[in-house]
């Protein structure tokens, strides 16, 4: 599944479907941002339907700050990008991401893909306490968007394929609302730094998860504004 983030061509046999929800996770700079891009480019690019779109949701001053890079072997110019439409939603206002997805059926034409650039920095601490009146306001606010999140794909794979998937910053070895994650996000991806410039993300072997004692595991640099795949392997679960 860690060919969906990297230049594919249309059809290609090597690329598996995922589940239809997805989180990716990393630490900063380490081009998530990037590889959500490839991924939209890739669904866009598999689309069925002409009329078939890509939705990428994001902050516009964070994208401006930083834009995702490219890789090597795709046109800027090409028709492909048509099929990719931008939502920007401020920092912090989870209520917006809420919003979008509680109208999410009453679009006329459902999406191919849906993605959120750094779906946990929508969520303000404070602004969350305060709303909720609770301690734990953020974490009553990300299950409860995850919860429309997952109904509204639900919903919209009940008449064609459609796919969500998230990013989040990880300070840590794991991300910082794991717990709340697995509950709603069947697949979680994470991206690690190898100590020579270079990252690995790989299919995160969570216990309990029921997934396959081998997993692909994909190693990528981001430098001169490209994404650049420097290699797939597979290897085997060392428990």
């Amino acid at each position: 599944m860690v060919e969906r983030f990297f230049f594919t061509k249309p059809g290609d046999s090597n690329l598996q479907e995922s589940d239809s929800i997805t989180l990716l996770s990393g630490p900063p700079s380490c081009g998530k941002t990037s590889l959500l891009f490839q991924f939209a480019i890739n669904s866009a690019s598999r689309c069925r339907s002409g009329n078939s779109k890509v939705v990428f949701i994001c902050s516009r001053r964070r994208l401006d700050t930083r834009p995702p890079y490219l890789s090597q072997g795709i046109d800027p110019g090409s028709d492909i990008f048509q099929r990719i439409k931008m939502k920007y939603i401020d920092e912090g206002d989870d209520e917006g991401i809420k919003k979008y997805f509680a109208a999410f059926h009453l679009n006329d034409t459902l999406p191919a893909a849906v993605i959120v650039d750094d779906f946990g920095d929508f969520f303000d601490e404070r602004s969350c306490q305060e709303r909720y009146g609770n301690p734990r306001g953020r974490d009553l606010a990300l299950v409860r968007t995850l919860a429309l999140c997952h109904n509204a794909i639900i919903h919209a794979n009940k008449k064609g394929p459609c796919k969500l998937l998230l990013s989040d910053t990880r300070h840590g070895d794991s991300p910082r609302s794991l717990f709340i994650y697995k509950r709603w996000i069947p697949t979680i991806f994470t991206v690690k730094g190898d100590g020579s410039g270079s990252f690995r993300l790989q299919y995160n072997n969570y216990p309990g998860n029921g997934c396959s004692n081998r997993t692909r595991i994909a190693k990528y640099s981001v430098a001169f504004q490209y994404l650049f795949l420097e290699g797939i392997t597979e290897e085997g679960d060392e428990r």
